[in-house]
C-alpha cells in the first residue's frame, strides 16, 4: 500500500508499474462514466469519489467534516479494490453486478460489504466498472444514503 500521498496522481504514481497501470485505467474509466456532480480526490487515503460538502453540506455522519464518500480505488497487498458504497446500500444493484459478473466468465467474484477486489490484474471487467458508474446519480445517491442513515 501506498504511503499517504496528496493527489490522486501521487497515489497512482507511487505504485509499482503493473498497478500504476490498472488504477490509470480504473480512474480513467470512472471518470469517464460517473455522472456530473461527483467530486474526485484523496479519501480514506485512497483515490475517491464523493459529494462535495457543496452539493451535501452534511457530509458524511462518521466524520461531517468530510464529504459524503461514494466510490474509491485502491491497491493493496493481495489485490485491486472498487470500493463502491451504491453496492452496499442497493441489493438490487449488487444482485445486478453479480449476475453481470458472473456473465464475464472471469471467475468466482470476491466481494465484501462495499468492496470488490480483484485478484488477477488482467481479469478486470472494466466495461463492467463503467457501466456500474452510470447506475447512480448524485441526487440518487444522497437519497439512498439519507433513507439508509434514518433506519
Amino acid at each position: 500500500m501506498p504511503a499517504a500521498a496528496a493527489t490522486v496522481p501521487a497515489y497512482i504514481n507511487s505504485l509499482p508499474e503493473d498497478r500504476r497501470k490498472v488504477l490509470k485505467k480504473l480512474r480513467k474509466v470512472i471518470k469517464d462514466n460517473l455522472p456530473k456532480g461527483f467530486k474526485e480526490e484523496m479519501n480514506y487515503g485512497m483515490p475517491g469519489y464523493v459529494v462535495p460538502h457543496s452539493r451535501y453540506p452534511d457530509g458524511y455522519h462518521c466524520d461531517p467534516s468530510l464529504p459524503l464518500p461514494f466510490l474509491g480505488i485502491s491497491s493493496r497487498a493481495g489485490h485491486v479494490g472498487l470500493h463502491h458504497m451504491g453496492l452496499y446500500a442497493d441489493g438490487k444493484l449488487m444482485k445486478w453486478f453479480e449476475k453481470e459478473y458472473a456473465r464475464r466468465d472471469i471467475g468466482k467474484l470476491d466481494a465484501g460489504k462495499s468492496c470488490i477486489r480483484f485478484k488477477k490484474l488482467d481479469k478486470i471487467p472494466y466495461d463492467l466498472v463503467g457501466e456500474l458508474c452510470t447506475k447512480i446519480t448524485v441526487d440518487q445517491w444522497v437519497a439512498t444514503y439519507e433513507k439508509e442513515l434514518r433506519r
